[in-house]
């Protein structure tokens, strides 16, 4: 028996049990190979490996133990390097004598463990190693070696034998090797060939007789063309061991194993006795026997057992397949998105979007949670990590990608399985030949070591290929596949042998340098089909069969599972086809036998992708290259099978049963490793009924059944089974015709939803049983919960209640106090949950003997409503659906509701329904299996009709009827179920339902039913508490609680106490009608009764139509509720209102009026707007109210119409702002909130909205009969705050401390028309500003700049109130109409120019350096009427004017900016129309006219300066150019991503693509070019460049002047063929409802979009330096010095530029606040405030007061950054705070002259008097 181990590593585990087997089955010796090279890598015997040498003894000793005899083999491989390089080969007499220094190493070392020896394996292959051409025969120097250690041998051991390995062919040199040498036995290797049919008997004679008759030892024989011949093959050689004259002692069977099965026939051998050979099979013979007459029935019978425990439920994806971001991030090209572009695939797709995995990472392991696996396998894009498939430039974002979706994968426990190479590779590497070029080998080793070093320390399992196979055969051979070359006779080959290579080394590499470190498995994933004969009775279609899997699957198995080598089958059809054709049909390469050893058993495991059979027959293939040619056998299948949407697979199940036990007996008899199914699955249409696949399910059901049976009937070691596909994909050729995916994607939708098939539930479900055995039968126990005992003795409320300080405390909050979003996170173990309530979801109205509810009858009523919940989600058919969704949420808890009439279908318990009893424990134990709180409530509103026909709950006997519902539900569920709410919201019932009666049972009697019925209800939910407390809480331990509806009431005014008790008075009707009895006194709250009781006596009633409670029964309600349930929504705005008596009604008894927020978000359903921060306020009124309790929001969520479907950021912003409000409550205040239920789960019927308005986290589509469910974005937004437990503070919002460089530049910054005034004075002409503003309803409240804020005659002021803010510049801007009065130089007007030269040097004088723009927007009137910017004349105007500037100025300027913002120019005033000059009436060509002249302006005026004042100036000049951050609404979404890309293009990129980088954005260019053409214009609307002027422009700054307030969110809008600047933009943008508010609508205060933008700048320019010429914020209405929220503003701005700066290299030289002082905001006027010195303007004086952010900045300033507090107090901190007022400024007030804070106090004193003064007369 052969062994092929050699100790290059560790002796393999389980060694000594495969021994055992071994001598078990007859095998009496073993043959242990020594490796010289190995034991003496430097050919010393001083020098040996111990630790080679101890592992060769433990070898040896364990098969001493196992019953085995050592056949020791002295040298049959590699001579020591060292060695060969100094001697050469055996001519050498001095490697031959190291050779003997060897032997007696080996002797001495291991010579007691050995009876028998060889010393050379082979001499025919010893006499040619390393000989040289000519040189002398080594022969005799060997045959003389052997003899002296012959003779060693037998002095050290005397009675053992030893020999010298020979080949059957050497008997004609026999004689000579007699004479020459000594040796106990031949060592004969056998060539044996059944065709030529060799008389083994005679060779063996003619050998024995030339020894002088020796015994023979077969220690090899090597068999070819047998296979047909089997049985003759068998005469022979059992002609030959019974030959006794022959004297055969032993016979080594290795390499016969793959022809062989072994039996035990005991006969005796001599010296290596062998027992016996049974038959000769191969091992595609031995499956076949086993199997090949099982009958139709045996091979389809499907099995009920598990799988083992542990095993891996795996599903799958490919890189290029789902990705889609062919270009994001730096990515490089692969061969696939050539073959794409190219239109090579089905229908021109391309996979450039696909499934948008590389966004949608969330998205993709939601699915996976939601299906259960425990393994995902996916590919890595090699052109991702390596753009160029070298390590030379990695992508960083690339890696980051991966790392995001592995760390994803692991937080929620799944083991990620990564493949290496899925077909992409690189186009890069292509162009240089790809896997035909060896160089790819070594590129390969560096791909994997990179992802190796950079992911292996979460991925524990690697696919080094996967289907390798169809990269050699598709992609180079028949060209199906890129790169599309059809070679099969020379590439194919070398593709595979550089493959093998590759894996090889990819294997080595992490054995050598990560094995020990991370812990992992490296294999490779092969793909094959199963053969089957064709006709079975025909041997040559056995052996057809063969063939068929040796060249497809033994093509790699066999090197690296086998000996390093192809398969002999593959070799000898090659050579016999080479030898009969004349064009040779294929050339295989051939492995040296170091890379064979470097080859074999290279796997951790043996990876297989299976998907179909195949039936196979013998055919001479003639000379067709190809396997089917080369082959001599043709493929085809069985009509019977069944078909799937490729004409390649069909499903045929036994067939992997079958492939798995030939694979286990052909290649892992020796190497044994476990099998992976990584890949199987079935393609369906892209038609018809996508989501209900029933023949995927089938297909699944019968292949795991079989991979079942290989593992539990066969003993076949099968680990893993990988469904294939997680989700739809790009199919390669087939493009997205084909699906593979247990998901469903709509590639049509730019969200590409993932919508589950039925295969997934059934997946999910293989998954949670671990295969088809029947369910164990689990004890599900819920976990108790923690029950705080409140204080029971809780005083009355007060009319109003003392909980008024919640008012007190929040009302007079600023916006932005109350909008600061808070970060942090809620308590540990706080409950995250969904919610769902049964009429909604269940469906199966009347299935299995459900009874009708209250529901049931009204929406079957005609001219109700236009929908109902016959159906809804049909959640009683869809269990694991819904458990789906929850799992892949992750949610602690599940709040539902059990229908009463599916249990009592009359109401009663008489009426039993088992069958709805039993939905019900399933879906309970389904929660509790996947660790899901059941959350019970016992009715939500669907009464049994058979109750309401006794008048429902206006009929007391209701209660007890309730009661006994209630206990059967606490003693079939309670073991379980630990939380229960007796009712949800029990106001709508009272109100809605026999109020106003429009929802069931439709009683219209607002005056006293709601009030009856309420009492019923508050008296039904005592009782039963009480049955659950009384009999069941002590062996339970749960929690019973009531669902309270509460939208939260602010006041109208604050500072009204009508106002303030009127909301009190609202709540108190609302919540208190059933809190206060329940949790505090056991009666209703005094507003309700002295309102009731008085307006009741007032309409002449005898007595209040509130009933009331006697003493026992509010005894007996006081206290029953465990914690406080509360359902809130929105939020209303109260004031008191004296209301009729006419009609008796509980909404007239209240006494008020309610309205929407005047800011509230409007929702899909009306009156129900979105007002976040009423629920801090709610939570709050309810802790003060009710003693402090514990509470749990049971419902919160909002409605979006039925038009929106996955893409809700409505519900993100929703959820982000309500629960941030619920984390404030906690952590700012106190509240006891422990958990937080979400609605809804799914979109479900919406009570009167019916299926209009949807408020799921999920998607069903209610149209499809399937009722599929999708998650929306909000789904994946909910998963992130639950993994997170709220909102820890992101990366982006932590300040960073440091300080910017000594010489940066610090300033604030005017513009000439917002704060000069003397819009006529002396001599300046007219600007398009002051036409704009003097013409009707272009500016806000007529506002206009005539006299702003008079700084041109406020020089002194101006300048004082910059040295008070500390600033080393001013950036101002020159009127161009105040210098050049009709913008020529005709004219120059002095006294204007006089006023910038005193500016200039009172700045100078004051150490503040300017910083002029030469055009501020307010271009002459003049040069306007001739065409303004639109006229190139302006051009020359232009430069003339900054000429004039810089003569006059330059020799004391040295910052100058040529124009601000021309995006404004272009876009706002020439498209928009809404600045000046107010042109809109050609939105798609004026603005992209005028920006070409405004950016060859700028070019003209730098080269100006840099031509002829630079060099005496020594200045710097540039442009400054504007734009906002844009980041995509949806994050996940490729089609926003995209949209925000091109809000940044039009805006910053329109100027500062050419003057940075030369010419417009290839975006622009070609967006408007194919927009203008789809227009039917005949060329682009935008310019073109001519390349002198590209060169012109081109570089035309010396730094990059940036203005930058806010960001907003961007997403996808399709202007169809609008020709417009926004139809080219084709973006919409908004904000993000959690950033803080400013004074403009457009801005919000988003600080992490700054230090974005700024990167974005210097990766897309070439990192220029930057100076920030513009950042500020607004406010509007009041003044309030205070401006806490610009201060923030400017903290966190200028913090991310800091970050920027020194954490991100960019080059940032500067910083400018605006504005210097509030002034005209252009069309806004002065309403919209951005300065940090406010202006007073009732003043005729103008003065000018600092706000407090002026302290604030000046300190930045001071301090040049952000000392570390870590380090104490900075003493830039510790100045002295100066004064908010400018010196000497005072106001007129009432007469008088006062200081501005005088005049304040008066104006605050006046106010109060007036206040009190109007509440006196009211309250005469």
């Amino acid at each position: 028996m052969n062994g092929v181990f050699d100790c290059s590593h560790p002796i393999p585990p389980g060694s000594r049990q495969y021994f055992e087997y071994l001598q078990s089955r007859g095998v009496t010796h073993f043959k242990v190979p020594l490796s010289w090279a190995q034991l003496l890598p430097t050919g010393l015997s001083s020098q040996p490996q111990q630790a080679v040498v101890t592992c060769y003894q433990t070898l040896l000793k364990l098969l001493h133990e196992a019953g085995l005899q050592p056949l020791v083999v002295l040298h049959g491989s590699t001579v020591p390097e060292a060695l060969n390089s100094r001697y050469g080969g055996w001519e050498s007499q001095q490697l031959v004598d190291m050779f003997q220094q060897y032997a007696e190493f080996a002797f001495q070392e291991f010579g007691a463990l050995s009876p028998s020896w060889v010393t050379l394996s082979d001499l025919d292959d010893v006499q040619h190693d390393g000989q040289a051409t000519g040189a002398p025969s080594p022969l005799q120097n060997v045959l003389q070696l052997n003899k002296n250690i012959y003779q060693l041998y037998h002095q050290r051991f005397p009675g053992r034998r030893l020999s010298l390995g020979l080949k059957a062919s050497d008997v004609a040199i026999l004689p000579q090797i007699k004479g020459s040498t000594t040796m106990d036995f031949l060592s004969v290797h056998i060539e044996y060939n059944c065709v030529s049919a060799s008389n083994l008997a005679q060779e063996l004679s003619r050998l024995r007789a030339s020894s002088g008759d020796l015994p023979i030892l077969i220690y090899k024989i090597t068999t070819d063309g047998c296979f047909h011949n089997q049985f003759q093959l068998l005469g022979n050689l059992v002609q030959v061991l019974d030959n006794n004259d022959l004297n055969i002692v032993g016979w080594d069977v290795m390499d016969m194993l793959p022809k062989l099965d072994m039996w035990d026939i005991p006969t005796s051998r001599g010296i290596l006795e062998y027992k016996g050979i049974a038959a000769i099979r191969n091992s595609y013979q031995n499956v076949w026997n086993t199997f090949g007459a099982q009958t139709t029935t045996e091979q389809d019978l499907l099995i009920s057992q598990s799988f083992p425990p542990g095993f891996q439920w795996a599903t799958s994806s490919e890189s290029f397949k789902v990705e889609g971001g062919w270009l994001e991030d730096g990515k490089g090209q692969t061969i696939w998105d050539r073959f794409g572009h190219e239109n090579n695939v089905f229908d021109n797709q391309t996979a450039d979007v696909a499934c948008d995995s590389v966004h949608k990472v969330d998205y993709d392991v939601y699915l996976l949670r939601g299906l259960n696996v425990n393994t995902y396998q996916f590919s890595i894009s090699w052109a991702r990590i390596f753009p160029s498939g070298h390590w030379a430039k990695p992508s960083e974002k690339g890696a980051l990608y991966y790392d995001k979706l592995i760390n994803a994968l692991i937080e929620s426990g799944i083991h990620p399985v990564v493949t290496l190479y899925h077909w992409d590779l690189p186009q890069a590497l292509q162009d240089h030949g790809g896997w035909t070029n060896t160089s790819i080998i070594e590129a390969f080793k560096n791909y994997a070591d990179f992802c190796f070093s950079r992911f292996g320390d979460r991925v524990k399992t690697w696919n080094t290929f996967s289907s390798p196979w169809v990269v050699s055969h598709a992609g180079y051979g028949t060209g199906e596949h890129p790169p599309a070359e059809k070679d099969y006779v020379v590439a194919s080959y070398q593709v595979t042998h550089n493959i093998l290579k590759s894996h090889a080394e990819a294997w080595h590499l992490y054995n050598d340098k990560y094995r020990k470190q991370q812990g992992g498995k490296v294999g490779i994933a092969l793909n094959s089909d199963w053969a089957e004969p064709t006709d079975p009775s025909r041997p040559e279609d056995l052996a057809a069969a063969d063939r068929y899997l040796q060249f497809m699957l033994g093509w790699f198995a066999h090197p690296i599972f086998v000996d390093g080598d192809y398969p002999a089958t593959l070799q000898n059809q090659i050579k016999e086809k080479k030898e009969e054709c004349v064009s040779e049909p294929a050339r295989l390469p051939v492995f040296t036998a170091e890379e064979s050893k470097r080859i074999r058993g290279t796997a951790d495991f043996f990876g297989l992708n299976h998907y179909t059979s195949r039936l196979v027959n013998h055919s001479d293939g003639g000379c067709i290259p190809g396997p089917q040619g080369v082959g001599n056998f043709q493929a085809h299948v069985d009509p019977s099978w069944s078909s799937t949407a490729s004409d390649w697979i069909y499903s045929a199940p036994w067939g992997l049963r079958r492939l798995l036990n030939y694979i286990s007996t052909e290649y892992l008899n020796v190497t044994r490793v476990p099998i992976y199914i990584t890949g199987n699955g079935m393609p369906t249409e892209y038609s018809g009924d996508t989501l209900n696949d029933t023949h995927r399910i089938d297909y699944m059901k019968s292949y795991i059944n079989e991979a079942l049976k290989a593992i539990v009937l066969d003993g076949v070691d099968v680990q893993r089974f990988t469904v294939q596909s997680l989700m739809d994909g790009f199919e390669g050729k087939q493009g997205y015709s084909q699906r593979f995916g247990l998901h469903h994607i709509n590639f049509e939708d730019a969200d590409r939803p993932r919508t589950p098939k039925q295969s997934a539930y059934f997946y999910s479900d293989i998954i949670k049983q671990n295969g088809f055995g029947s369910p164990k039968g689990n004890v599900f126990k819920g976990a108790e919960m923690q029950l705080t005992r409140r204080p029971t003795a809780l005083s009355p409320s007060e009319v109003p209640s003392k909980s008024k300080v919640v008012w007190e405390k929040f009302s007079l909050q600023s916006k932005f106090q109350r909008k600061m979003y808070h970060y942090g996170t809620f308590s540990q173990g706080f409950s995250w949950g969904v919610s769902s309530s049964a009429y909604q979801i269940e469906g199966g109205w009347n299935a299995d003997g459900k009874g009708p509810s209250v529901w049931d009858t009204f929406t079957h009523k005609p001219g109700s409503i236009l929908a109902n919940g016959d159906v809804a989600c049909d959640s009683y058919h869809r269990l694991e659906e819904d458990l789906y969704m929850l799992r892949a949420l992750r949610v602690k808890a599940y709040r539902f509701s059990l229908s009463w009439s599916r249990i009592f279908p009359d109401g009663q318990r008489a009426s039993l329904n088992l069958k709805g009893v039993d939905y019900y424990n399933r879906l309970i134990d389904g929660l509790i299996a996947y660790n899901i709180t059941p959350m019970v409530t016992l009715y939500h509103w669907d009464l049994p009709q058979a109750l309401q026909d006794l008048d429902g709950w206006e009929n007391v006997t209701v209660t007890e009827f309730f009661n006994d519902f209630c206990d059967f539900c606490f003693a079939t569920f309670g073991d379980r179920v630990k939380f229960w709410m007796t009712f949800n919201e029990p106001q709508t019932i009272a109100w809605s339902g026999y109020g106003l009666g429009q929802i069931p049972p439709n009683v219209k009697n607002p005056g006293t039913a709601p009030y009856r019925v309420a009492h019923n209800l508050i008296k039904a939910h005592a009782k039963a508490y009480h049955t659950y407390h009384d009999k069941y809480r002590k062996y339970q331990g749960g929690l019973v609680s009531i669902a309270l509806s509460a939208s939260w009431i602010e006041p109208k005014d604050v500072n009204v106490p009508n106002e303030v008790a009127a909301a009190d008075r609202a709540l108190q009707f609302k919540v208190g009608w059933f809190a206060h009895p329940i949790f505090k006194t056991g009666d209703y709250p005094d507003a309700m009764k002295w309102q009731v009781g008085n307006k009741s006596e007032l309409q002449g009633l005898s007595e209040s139509r509130l009933p009331s409670f006697t003493d026992e029964e509010k005894s007996f309600i006081k206290g029953t509720a465990d914690i406080f349930c509360v359902n809130h929504y929105t939020t209303k705005i109260a004031r008191h209102a004296t209301l009729t008596l006419k009609t008796q009604s509980y909404k007239y008894d209240q006494d008020l009026s309610e309205e929407e927020e005047e800011d509230s978000i409007t929702t899909a359903i009306s009156n129900q707007g979105a007002v976040a921060w009423g629920l801090r306020r709610l939570l709050n009124w309810i802790k003060e109210e009710y003693g402090d309790p514990e509470i749990y929001i049971t419902e919160n969520g909002v409605a979006t119409d039925s038009e929106t479907t996955v893409d809700d950021p409505a519900r993100v912003f929703y959820y982000k702002t309500y629960i941030d409000e619920a984390l404030k409550a906690c952590d700012l205040d106190g509240v006891k909130l422990k958990g937080y239920i979400a609605t809804s789960l799914m979109d479900s019927f919406e009570w009167l909205n019916g299926y209009k308005v949807g408020f799921g986290l999920h998607h069903v589509n209610f149209t499809n009969p399937n009722q599929p469910r999708t998650p929306k974005y909000s789904a994946h937004v909910y998963y992130q705050v639950i993994k997170n437990n709220g909102f820890p503070v992101p990366y982006d919002e932590m300040m960073h401390y440091g300080h910017f460089p000594d010489d940066f530049i610090w300033s604030t910054a005017t513009a000439a028309y917002q704060i000069e005034g003397g819009w006529r004075a002396d001599g300046k002409g007219l600007s398009i500003w002051d036409k704009f503003a003097h013409t009707p309803l272009r500016v806000s409240n007529d506002d206009n700049g005539d006299i702003a804020c008079d700084s041109y005659h406020k020089i002194e002021e101006d300048v004082a109130i910059l040295k008070q803010l500390k600033v080393t510049h001013y950036r101002f801007s020159i009127s161009w109409p105040r210098v050049l009065p009709d913008g020529t130089t005709k004219h120059i007007n002095e006294a204007g120019l006089n006023y910038y030269d005193r500016l200039v040097d009172a700045l100078l004088a004051a150490n503040i350096q300017p910083h002029i723009t030469l055009h501020h927007w307010d271009l002459p009137l003049a040069l306007q009427d001739i065409g303004g910017w639109e006229n190139e004349t302006i051009i020359a105007k232009f430069r003339d004017y900054a000429d004039l500037i810089f003569d006059r100025l330059g020799h004391k300027v040295k910052f100058w900016i040529t124009i601000n913002e021309p995006y404004n120019i272009a876009a706002v005033g020439n498209g928009y129309g809404a600045a000046a000059p107010g042109n809109s009436f050609r939105p798609g060509t004026l603005p992209y006219i005028v920006a070409h002249s405004l950016i060859k302006a700028h070019a003209e005026v730098w080269h100006l300066y840099n031509d002829k004042y630079r060099a005496k100036q020594n200045g710097v000049i540039s442009i400054t150019i504007n734009s906002d951050w844009a980041e995509p609404r949806n994050p996940y979404k490729q089609e926003d991503i995209d949209a925000a890309r091109r809000v940044v293009q039009f805006t910053l990129g329109w100027f500062a693509h050419p003057i940075f980088n030369g010419d417009y954005s290839n975006m622009m260019k070609t967006i408007i070019r194919e927009r203008s053409l789809a227009g039917n214009l005949p060329k682009s609307r935008l310019p073109e460049f001519t390349p002198d002027e590209i060169n012109r422009i081109k570089g035309t700054y010396d730094y990059f002047g940036f203005n930058h307030y806010t960001t907003v969110l961007a997403f996808n809008l399709d202007y169809k063929n609008l020709q417009h600047i926004d139809g080219d933009r084709s973006a919409g943008t908004i904000h993000d409802r959690t950033a803080l508010d400013s004074g403009s609508a457009w801005l919000k205060i988003t600080p992490f979009g700054f230090r974005r933008i700024l990167n974005f700048i210097k990766e897309e320019y070439g990192n220029p330096p930057i100076i920030i010429t513009e950042n500020g914020i607004s406010e509007r209405g009041p003044i309030d010095l205070n401006d806490a929220h610009r201060s923030y503003y400017y903290e966190k701005y200028i913090n991310q530029v800091l970050k920027a700066a020194l954490l991100d290299n960019v080059d940032i030289r500067g910083y400018t606040a605006w504005s210097l002082m509030d002034n005209l905001e252009w069309a806004t006027g002065f309403s919209e405030r951005f300065g940090l010195f406010y202006v007073n303007r009732s003043d005729p004086k103008l003065p000018r007061v600092a706000k407090k952010s002026v302290a604030n900045y000046s300190t930045i300033i001071k301090c040049n950054g952000f000392p570390d507090p870590a380090y104490g107090p900075h003493e830039c901190m510790t100045s002295v705070p100066e004064s908010t007022e400018s010196s000497g400024y005072t106001v007129s007030f009432l007469g008088m002259e006062l200081s501005i804070g005088e005049a304040e106090i008066g104006l605050y004193t006046t106010f109060a008097l007036l206040v009190v003064s109007v509440m006196h007369q009211s309250m005469e």
